[in-house]
């Protein structure tokens, strides 16, 4: 399986850390894993927001955060 590096906020690494000590998920690569396919299947399912009137990401970042993804 290929591997990806990523820089993700603080916040989102609480959360995912959450759900990992909860026991959702086994550990945080699988948590990355299966919130990743399930993002990706919404994705699909609704598919890109051509217009502004639409729902959608901000300009200042994902939630209002500017922070920066990196793949």
């Amino acid at each position: 399986m290929p591997k990806v590096e990523i820089t993700i906020p603080e916040h989102l690494e609480m959360q995912i850390t959450q759900l990992v000590e909860q026991g959702e998920f086994l550990n945080r690569e699988e948590a990355v894993e299966e919130l990743i396919a399930t993002g990706l299947k919404a994705y699909k399912t609704s598919g890109p927001v051509d217009d502004d009137s639409g729902p959608g990401f901000e300009d200042d970042g994902m939630m209002g955060h500017d922070d920066e993804y990196v793949f």
